[in-house]
């Protein structure tokens, strides 16, 4: 009625290596999450503090420099959810931050009071992102949604199971 594990075709280790790594992978979705919930909780104290710098004497600088950094947290809170939803890194949205976080240092600082090979190692910086977001268009498709790898795992996960099912059945 019942088959051993000896009479299985898949071997134990293979079965423990797989709850291990889907318990692995739920621990770190769960990382992911309390990340998430964290740099939710800190974007809110940081508009309320946005709003307070808003109010009279106003420093240009200081509202600058926290509506940049508002947009560079909004931006890593919207690189977490794409890794929830695709368990993937987004280059575009990584890159984004990157150069947003570049140009708020330099608008803060300001680009008379930096020193010129700060300017300099800045303006590199920005044209490598630069490039690597025109360059990312030109990439095979694995942007829109197919991972080779999931597929190639995909067809590995099949083969498996209609194994398993040839077993079952003889």
């Amino acid at each position: 009625m019942y088959k051993t594990a000896q009479d299985s075709s898949i071997p134990t280790y293979e079965i423990h290596r797989k709850r291990i790594v889907q318990t692995l992978e739920l621990i770190q979705d769960l990382i992911v999450i309390s990340l998430c919930l964290g740099l939710f909780c800190f974007m809110v104290i940081q508009v309320r503090d946005m709003f307070f710098s808003l109010l009279p004497p106003l420093d240009f600088h200081v509202v600058t420099a926290d509506i940049l950094f508002l947009l560079i947290l909004v931006e890593l809170f919207r690189l977490l959810i794409i890794y929830l939803q695709e368990q993937r890194i987004s280059i575009g949205v990584a890159v984004e931050v990157s150069i947003v976080s570049a140009l708020r240092e330099v608008i803060v600082k300001g680009v008379l009071e930096t020193n010129w090979s700060q300017i300099l190692a800045t303006c590199a910086f920005l044209l490598v992102l630069g490039v690597i977001l025109v360059v990312r268009v030109w990439l095979p498709p694995t942007f829109e949604g197919i991972d080779p790898e999931q597929a190639i795992s995909k067809r590995y996960k099949n083969r498996a199971k209609s194994e398993l099912v040839e077993s079952n059945g003889n």
